[in-house]
C-alpha cells in the first residue's frame, strides 16, 4: 500500500451526534463527511462496524458475525426517506440521551422501526430486485448468519453448543425443518442486512464524492457464539462438543502479572492452510466493500499468537504457537495486489513480526501518547524515530484522550513532553501541542481522533482496556464538531503538507 502524506479523525459511528440515542450512517454522518473535506483531511478512521450485543457490551471488537453490518448504525431518517417507515408514528424514548449511547434502549427502540419496515417490504405487491441480488451476492454467510440470529432468538440467547444437538452439529434434515419453521424470522434478518448494506453503499458513494477515504478495522479473533463459529468450526480448535480446547490471551507482562485470558476460540491454522485460507480471504473481501483501508486488530498474532487451554482461569500457562503468516498473506497479496492494510503493531512484538511487516511493507502505528516519559533513545514512538510508512496518532480508541492523559500523567512525563518540545504545556493547551506534533511527524498519515481536536478531558474516553462497564457509549455532541475551526484545521494540514487532494 503506497501511502500520500494526509491526515485523517477518529471518530466511530456510534459517536456522531444526533436524536436516535445512537451515531448511524444517516444525515449527520453525510455532515461530518462535509466538515472533513472543509477542514484538509483524507481520511475518518472508524471501529468495527459488525453486529454488538448487551453481553458484550455492545463492544466493537466482540461480535457475532465477522460479516454483518450493525442494525444499531441503520439511519431511521433514511428509512423514512426510503419510504419503510413514519417516524412521526414512533417516539423516541425519554431515556435516550444525546450524550451518552444507552444501547438497550437504542436496541428496543430500532427493532421496532425495523420491526415496522420488514412489514411494508413484506407487503410489497412485487420482489425487490435489489433485495433479490443482494442475498444472491451475500448468500454465503447471510443464510448461516440469519439463520444463527433465528435460532438464538427461539432459544432464548444460549450459545449455539447448548442447542439440540442436531442443530448444534448442523445435521442436514434438522437444519431443512428449522429454515422452514423460522423462514419469517430468516427473512427479517436478511432484510435488515440488505438495509444496512444499502445504507453504507450510499455512504460510501458520498464519502469517495468529497474525496474521504473510510479507514476501517478488523478484529483478530471472532467470539465462539457467533455464526461464523457455528458454520465453520473446522477452522477453530474445539473438541467434539464443538467447546474449544484452547482460547486466546496474552502472556504476562509489567502491566499484569497474569497476562489477559480474552476467551475467543483459536484458529486451526492447518486447517485454514489447507483449504487456502479461504474463510479470512471471504473476510477481507467482505471488509472491502465497507472500508477503503483496514487497520488488522492485534496483527502480531499473523507471526505467532498466545494459545491458552480452555480450563484454564488465567492466561500464565498459555505457549506462544506459530502463525503461517508469511505463507498467508502471500495468498492475500495474489488475492488483493494493493494490500490496503494497516497493521496494529502494538504492544509485546519480536522479530518475526518486524520480519513480516517488512516483507509486505505493511505501515504500523506510532501514539504519540506512548512517546513521553520514557527517554530511551529507540523508543519507536518519539518523533524523530517515525518513519514515513507508518501512521502516527495523539492516541487511538484504548488511550485516555490526551488532556485526560497529560491530567493523570507523572511529572516526569510532563517534564520529558515540555523538554522535548521547549514549551510550556498545560491541560489547556496539550491536545493542540499534539495534534500539531503529529502533523509535523514523518509519518505519512497522521490521525487525531475528535476529542482530541476539540480537547475533551478523560469523561470523553471510548474504551478503558480491562473494564467491562462504561465503554463505547461516548457521544459527541454538535458543539464537539468545531466547524467554525474548518478554516484553522484546513491552514495547518496545508502547512505541515497534508493536503492530499
Amino acid at each position: 500500500m503506497k501511502l500520500k502524506r494526509s491526515s485523517g479523525i477518529l471518530l466511530h459511528i456510534t459517536s456522531l451526534p444526533g436524536k436516535f440515542g445512537i451515531g448511524d450512517i444517516g444525515p449527520n454522518a453525510y455532515k461530518f463527511l462535509n466538515f472533513l473535506k472543509r477542514s484538509g483531511h483524507t481520511y475518518w478512521q472508524i471501529l468495527p462496524v459488525n453486529p454488538t450485543d448487551g453481553i458484550y457490551q455492545h463492544s466493537p471488537y466482540s461480535s457475532h458475525s465477522a460479516f454483518a453490518g450493525n442494525p444499531l448504525l441503520i439511519s431511521p431518517e433514511l428509512l423514512e426517506q426510503e419510504g419503510y417507515i413514519r417516524l412521526s408514528d414512533f417516539s423516541v424514548p425519554s431515556e435516550i440521551k444525546a450524550e451518552k449511547v444507552i444501547f438497550d434502549s437504542v436496541e428496543n427502540y430500532k427493532r421496532k422501526l425495523l420491526d415496522t419496515a420488514f412489514n411494508t417490504f413484506s407487503n410489497q405487491e412485487q420482489e425487490d430486485s435489489d433485495y433479490l441480488e443482494f442475498c444472491e451476492k451475500h448468500g454465503q454467510w447471510l443464510e448461516n448468519y440469519a439463520l444463527y440470529l433465528a435460532l438464538r432468538k427461539k432459544y432464548h440467547k444460549a450459545n449455539w453448543v447448548d442447542w439440540p444437538k442436531e442443530l448444534r452439529d448442523r445435521d442436514p434434515e434438522a437444519m431443512e425443518a428449522v429454515r422452514e419453521e423460522l423462514k419469517e424470522e430468516v427473512d427479517k434478518e436478511k432484510f435488515i442486512q440488505f438495509i444496512f448494506f444499502s445504507q453504507w453503499s450510499q455512504f460510501m458513494q458520498e464519502a469517495h464524492k468529497a474525496g474521504i477515504k473510510i479507514f476501517g478495522d478488523v478484529p483478530f479473533y471472532i467470539n465462539h457464539d457467533s455464526a461464523d463459529c457455528w458454520a465453520n468450526p473446522e477452522f477453530f480448535k474445539l473438541d467434539r462438543e464443538k467447546q474449544p480446547t484452547h482460547v486466546s490471551g496474552v502472556p504476562p507482562d509489567m502491566f499484569s502479572k497474569t497476562g489477559q485470558l480474552w476467551g475467543t476460540p483459536v484458529y486451526d491454522w492447518q486447517e485454514l492452510q489447507r483449504r487456502e485460507y479461504e474463510w479470512w480471504i471471504d473476510r477481507l473481501r467482505q471488509n472491502l466493500l465497507l472500508f477503503d483501508v483496514l487497520r488488522i486488530d492485534h496483527f502480531r498474532a499473523f507471526a505467532a499468537y498466545w494459545e491458552v487451554p480452555a480450563e484454564e482461569k488465567t492466561a500464565i500457562h498459555g505457549k506462544w504457537q506459530e502463525t503461517p503468516g508469511m505463507d498467508f498473506f502471500k495468498v492475500v497479496k495474489e488475492k488483493f495486489p494493493k494490500m490496503p492494510f494497516i497493521a496494529e503493531d502494538l504492544g509485546l512484538l519480536d522479530q518475526p513480526v518486524y520480519d513480516l511487516m517488512e516483507a509486505y511493507n505493511f505501515p504500523g502505528m506510532k501514539v504519540l501518547q506512548f512517546a513521553f516519559g520514557d527517554t530511551n533513545r529507540e523508543n519507536p514512538y518519539l518523533p524523530y524515530n517515525h518513519v514515513f510508512n507508518s501512521i502516527v496518532y495523539t492516541g487511538t480508541h484504548d488511550n485516555n484522550t490526551t488532556r485526560g492523559w497529560f491530567h493523570e500523567s507523572g511529572k516526569d512525563t510532563r517534564q520529558h513532553l515540555e523538554k522535548y518540545l521547549g514549551i510550556k504545556v498545560s491541560e489547556e493547551n496539550v491536545h493542540k501541542v499534539l495534534h500539531r506534533v503529529a502533523l509535523q511527524s514523518t509519518s505519512a498519515v497522521a490521525i487525531v481522533p475528535l476529542q482530541d481536536i476539540t480537547g475533551l478531558g478523560g469523561e470523553a474516553k471510548m474504551n478503558i482496556p480491562g473494564s467491562n462497564s462504561g465503554n463505547w457509549s461516548w457521544r459527541a455532541t454538535a458543539e464537539d464538531i468545531p466547524e467554525e475551526k474548518t478554516g484553522e484545521l484546513f491552514s495547518l494540514n496545508e502547512l505541515f503538507g497534508r493536503i492530499s487532494y
